[in-house]
C-alpha cells in the first residue's frame, strides 16, 4: 500500500480520537437484573410515553418472548403497535416499513427486543425519524444523522452484539449485496432493558457465536489506536467475562449465572468498540454478511484469529496484556500473543465453531474482489487496526477462510 495513504489514514485517525472528546456520548440507562424485563410497561409509562412501535423478528414473536411487553404495555393503557419483519441482517425495506407504522401509529418510543438485527433496524427508524428526508444510504459512515432520536429502548435476547450500546447500525442493502454501518452518537439507545432470563435456554450455536462476536469487539477495540483508560476497562473485563463465562453457558444453557455474566461482557465490550472502533474482522465479516447473509457473529468467530495471527508482531504487546488478564502464560509478548490466539481457536473448536466459512454461504472467486474493495473502504482510513492492510493483505484473508 501506497505509505502516502498510510499516513493520511494515521492523521484521520488521530483527528478522529481527539474530536471523540467533544462528541455527546451516554450511557443507556439500564433496567437490569432477572425479571426486569417486566418493569418497562410501568417504566413507560413513567417516562409519559403514549404509543410505542415494538422491533423485533418473526422467531421471537412465534416464541412468545414480544408478548410480556405487548400484556403489559395494554394493562397500563399504553397502545403498542408491532412490527415484527425483520431478518437477520436488517435490510432498507425492513427499516422503511417500520418507519411507517411508526408514523401511522403516531409512537413516540421505539422498543428493540432481539439481538443486533432487530437493534440495528430500531436504530435505522429512528434516523429516519430524526432525518425524514434523508435515506438510508445517505447515512453511510460517520456522523452523517446529527439530529435528536425519539427514545429507542433496547432489549437484548443474546449475549454478543453489544448493540444495546454502541452508535452503529448496520444495514444490508440485498439489491447491491452491501452491508454498511451508520456511526452516529445519536444512536446509542437512551436505556437498556438487560435481563438474563431472556437469554437462557438459546440455542448452542446462537450462545457460542453472539458470545464470540462480543470477544471479537473486545479484543479489536483493546488492540486498536484509539483507547481511553475507560475502553480498555471495558474491552478487558469483557474478555475475562467470556473466557470464563462462555462454555460455561453454552454447556449449560440454564445456567443464570453464566448467562447474566455473558450479558454483562455483552454491554462491556460494546461500550468499548463503539467508542475504540472495530478493525478488519468486522469489515471482512460485513462484506460476508452482504454478499451470502453470513450471521456476524459466526463470521467474527471464524475471521478473528486468522486476522489476529496476520498482524504478526504489530499486535503481540496488546494481546499479551489480554493474555495476562485471562491468566495466559508465557515468557515473551510473542509467545504471549501467539498462546492466546491459540485459545481462541480452541474455544471455536470446543463449540463446535468452524475455522472456514463453508456451507451454504461458500465463497466465490469472482465474488473476492468486490467483497476486498468494500472491506478496505469500510475500514481504510477509520478503523485504528495495529496495522493498515491494503487489497492484498484483504484478499489473502478472504482465500484462508474459504
Amino acid at each position: 500500500m501506497n505509505a502516502f495513504y498510510k499516513l493520511y489514514c494515521r492523521c484521520f485517525q488521530k483527528v478522529m480520537y481527539v474530536a471523540m472528546f467533544f462528541l455527546p456520548w451516554r450511557v443507556p440507562e439500564q433496567i437490569s437484573g432477572e425479571g426486569s424485563l417486566a418493569k418497562l410497561p410501568a417504566f413507560a409509562k413513567k417516562k409519559g410515553w403514549k404509543s410505542a412501535l415494538l422491533v423485533t423478528d418473526q422467531g421471537l414473536m412465534s416464541l412468545g418472548m414480544a408478548q410480556p411487553i405487548i400484556d403489559g404495555f395494554k394493562a397500563e393503557g399504553l397502545n403498542i403497535t408491532v412490527y415484527d419483519k425483520v431478518v437477520p441482517n436488517p435490510t432498507i425495506t425492513n427499516i422503511e416499513e417500520g418507519l411507517k407504522l411508526y408514523n401511522d401509529n403516531k409512537c413516540d418510543v421505539i422498543i428493540a427486543l432481539g439481538g443486533g438485527s432487530p437493534m440495528d433496524c430500531a436504530k435505522g427508524i429512528g434516523a429516519r425519524v430524526a432525518r425524514p428526508n434523508k435515506p438510508i444510504p445517505k447515512m453511510k459512515g460517520i456522523l452523517r444523522v446529527l439530529r435528536k432520536l425519539p427514545p429507542l429502548v433496547a432489549i437484548p435476547t443474546t449475549s454478543g452484539t453489544g448493540s444495546e450500546a454502541t452508535l452503529a447500525a448496520v444495514i444490508s442493502n440485498p439489491d447491491t449485496h452491501e452491508k454498511y454501518p451508520i456511526n452516529d452518537p445519536v444512536l446509542i439507545p437512551h436505556y437498556a432493558v438487560m435481563d438474563p432470563l431472556l437469554t437462557v435456554g438459546l440455542p448452542k450455536h446462537i450462545t457460542s457465536t453472539t458470545g464470540m462476536d462480543a470477544l471479537t469487539h473486545a479484543v479489536e477495540a483493546y488492540i486498536g489506536g484509539e483507547n481511553t483508560s475507560n475502553t480498555k476497562k471495558y474491552a478487558i473485563e469483557a474478555t475475562q467475562l467470556v473466557f470464563k463465562y462462555l462454555k460455561r453457558a453454552y454447556d449449560d444453557g440454564q445456567d443464570k449465572e453464566a448467562r447474566n455474566q455473558m450479558q454483562k461482557a455483552s454491554l462491556l465490550a460494546g461500550m468499548a468498540f463503539t467508542r475504540a472502533y472495530v478493525g478488519y474482522v468486522h469489515a471482512i465479516a460485513h462484506s460476508l454478511g452482504g454478499f451470502y447473509g453470513v450471521p456476524h457473529g459466526l463470521a467474527n468467530a471464524v475471521i478473528l484469529p486468522h486476522v489476529l495471527d496476520a498482524y504478526g508482531a504489530s499486535a503481540y504487546k496488546k494481546l499479551a496484556q489480554l493474555a495476562d488478564a485471562v491468566g495466559i502464560k508465557g515468557d515473551s509478548d510473542e509467545a504471549k500473543a501467539k498462546a492466546f490466539i491459540r485459545a481462541i481457536k480452541d474455544m471455536n473448536a470446543s463449540m463446535d465453531i468452524p475455522t472456514k466459512i463453508e456451507g451454504k454461504w461458500t465463497i466465490q472467486d469472482e465474488d473476492i474482489p468486490t467483497m476486498v474493495e468494500r472491506a478496505a473502504k469500510e475500514a481504510n482510513p477509520l478503523y485504528p487496526v495495529p496495522v493498515i492492510w491494503g487489497k492484498e493483505e484483504l484478499t489473502k484473508i478472504y482465500h484462508e477462510i474459504m
